[in-house]
């Protein structure tokens, strides 16, 4: 009687070990396939996004507000996607965004090609009138890694005073503060580049 009871209990702690080893592997090994080699989020943008972002101060929309005061000069960007086909963008609604903001979409995504790279980092110098210690805020929603992504794309081609507004454009609306239709600034390439050759 005593050795059945071992047994089975020595079967439950087996069962219970596989169990939990079993809950984890799905849990771990999609997390992976969430980041590029690079360390680009690159699958699930809207969801929850760590505090900070690579070489950029986070900031609320309070932090934000006192910015847009403090520095007229402050260049703001919406990285929200938008589809870019037969060489223009397919908008089919207006997109609100910050007043002041420009909007650079597709370039917050986890893999862009050099065209789509090129275009974010040369508008970016454009607006900072190429000074990479010109204070830059990039935001798209809340809960959304595209401005995460876009922040460390920047960091790492080497601009200084980034900003990180974390909570974006709908916080922004949420808090009742204004709010304006953005344009897309147009790319230079056409929307299929590898017929660009």
């Amino acid at each position: 009687m005593i050795r059945q009871l071992v047994g089975i209990a020595c079967l439950s702690i087996g069962m219970t070990g596989f169990a939990q080893s079993a809950n984890t592997l799905p849990e771990t090994e999609p997390q992976a396939q969430l980041f590029s080699m690079q360390g680009y989020r690159i699958d699930r943008y809207r969801s929850p996004t760590p505090a900070k972002a690579v070489g950029a101060k986070t900031v609320t929309t309070d932090e934000m507000q006192q910015l847009l005061r403090n520095d007229p000069t402050l260049v703001v960007i919406d990285v929200i996607n938008l589809e870019y086909r037969a060489n223009r963008f397919l908008q089919t609604e207006p997109h609100q965004s910050l007043p002041t903001a420009t909007w650079l979409p597709n370039t917050g995504q986890g893999e862009i090609d050099r065209h789509w790279h090129d275009y974010f980092i040369s508008n970016t110098l454009r607006l900072t009138h190429h000074n990479r210690n010109h204070p830059v805020v990039v935001l798209c929603k809340s809960d959304c890694w595209l401005s995460w992504n876009a922040v460390k794309r920047l960091s790492e081609a080497g601009f200084q005073n980034l900003y990180w507004y974390k909570d974006g454009v709908d916080s922004w609306a949420n808090a009742g503060l204004p709010m304006q239709p953005a344009t897309p600034v147009m790319p230079e390439f056409p929307s299929d580049p590898a017929s660009d050759s």
